[in-house]
């Protein structure tokens, strides 16, 4: 049974280490500090003191096993997220979101069409690659197309961050968030296609207010050029057969998604040896078709000779070298997840988390905890938020725990330091998409967040059914 330690002095002093590494976390620009420093600091220091408590009980096994608990938690999230990184970064080298990101310049779209086409790509793409590489994709398209019209970078950011956001939560691979649950077993692979709608709800209303404070006149003539190497369409595949792979592999042979995802990062090595070799069975490099050069199409039966982005296949070979890529991994990310996942399971085994669960979902019910939990997350990182709420080892229907699930990964659109797309979004645009600007619209997001809430509770309140 575990102690209830939350009055004894290392419980105290947890707490006090915890607060003070998430402290210097979001000071961490101030301070020339990477964010995973202090929480791997904290997250040794919380557990050295709950070994002692526990060892003044007389029961230092409980410990060992708490621990080892959560460092397998961890490893499996570190696993799958590493391959998934791995890929998304090879796609990257390989040309293909550059590719993406020149087509899209080239079409004859006005301010308006490119604000709801962005935001669109956005909120399909999230749900495969993660919101921060989506954020940086589009984001860019926005600065290049936006040049001369700050009011519609800021707005197409905006935009963005809310879509990349939303898209990423009715899919395990969208978020850390999602994955979390998924991995928990707490909600199955298709148990969150659900969140579908609420999801595009929570897009839907703000975007729809903001476009009509957009110009619905045309960008400046941009001349970009995208390179694809060889592979791309390949590499791209094999991601999607990843993918395939690991969600047959949980769901029917119920082993642990790592095992999928490190599978396809080996086939990923396979086709990197013989791609580097020209032995390649499988080189498919025909994307320049699927992206057509904008480049040479005809007008009125004329030639079009306005300068429009081109997407061309490169005249060598360029090796493909998946460990170079590895080391280009936001490994400071990575470690923050270990920091966040000991430290707040060292909380845990100190009693702290039945406390909070007792007085917030005990006292306010699961629906209004959820939501607030969604509050919550548009301030501090919804990792840790979402990593506690699973390890109270709540009771909820199915319908709370996918409320939780939206409400975690839409409720940081609020604030344009709530993600990691709007943080990465900020460095990008600079001066146009800033913290006052994405402020400024967040009572339309706000409107958004309540819209996803009710429309979750309506059209899936079948879920809800069962509620203790």
């Amino acid at each position: 049974m575990q102690p209830e330690l939350t009055g004894h002095w290392a419980g105290v002093a947890s707490v006090a280490i915890f607060l003070l590494a998430y402290a210097a976390v979001v000071g961490e620009k101030r301070l020339g500090l990477h964010k995973s420093v202090p929480v791997l600091v904290g997250a040794g220091a919380i557990w050295v003191l709950t070994g002692i408590a526990y060892a003044q009980h007389g029961i230092s096994g409980q410990a060992s096993d708490a621990a080892l608990h959560n460092v397998l938690d961890y490893a499996q999230l570190f696993l799958f997220v590493l391959v998934a990184l791995t890929y998304v970064n090879t796609v990257s080298e390989r040309g293909v979101f550059d590719a993406v990101r020149a087509w899209l310049i080239s079409r004859d779209l006005s301010m308006r069409a490119l604000f709801w086409v962005t935001g669109l790509l956005a909120f399909l793409m999230s749900p495969v690659a993660d919101n921060l590489t989506t954020a940086l994709v589009l984001g860019s398209i926005a600065v290049s197309v936006g040049q001369g019209r700050p009011r519609f970078i800021s707005l197409a950011c905006i935009n963005i961050v809310v879509a990349a956001n939303a898209g990423g939560v009715f899919s395990p691979f969208g978020d850390v968030t999602t994955l979390m649950v998924w991995q928990s077993g707490t909600v199955s692979f298709t148990g969150f296609f659900p969140l579908a709608v609420p999801a595009l709800v929570n897009w839907l209303v703000p975007a729809a207010i903001m476009s009509l404070h957009v110009d619905d006149g045309k960008p400046q003539p941009v001349t970009e050029s995208a390179v694809l190497e060889a592979g791309a369409l390949t590499v791209t595949l094999l991601f999607f057969v990843t993918i395939a792979l690991t969600v047959s592999l949980h769901s029917f042979l119920h082993l642990p998604s790592a095992i999928g995802m490190m599978f396809g990062l080996g086939l990923l090595k396979l086709y990197s040896y013989s791609l580097n070799r020209g032995t390649a069975p499988l080189q498919i490099d025909a994307l320049e078709e699927v992206f057509a050069d904008a480049s040479d199409s005809e007008v009125d039966g004329e030639r079009d000779i306005e300068p429009r982005a081109a997407i061309r296949r490169a005249p060598s070979p360029k090796p493909l070298r998946t460990f170079e890529l590895m080391e280009k991994i936001e490994w400071d990310t990575l470690l923050f997840f270990y920091g966040v996942v000991l430290a707040v399971g060292g909380l845990n085994a100190l009693g702290y988390l039945a406390k909070v669960s007792s007085l917030l979902y005990g006292g306010l019910g699961s629906t209004m905890a959820n939501v607030l939990v969604g509050l919550l997350s548009a301030v501090i990182d919804n990792v840790p938020v979402v990593f506690a709420v699973l390890s109270m080892g709540l009771t909820m229907s199915q319908g709370e725990w996918l409320l939780v699930t939206l409400t975690a990964g839409v409720g940081g659109s609020l604030l344009s330091v709530g993600s990691a797309a709007g943080v990465a979004l900020m460095g990008m645009a600079r001066a146009n998409y800033t913290f006052g600007a994405h402020l400024r619209w967040s009572y339309v997001i706000a409107l958004g967040y309540a819209a996803s809430v009710g429309t979750h509770m309506l059209v899936n309140r079948a879920l809800f059914e069962g509620h203790p």
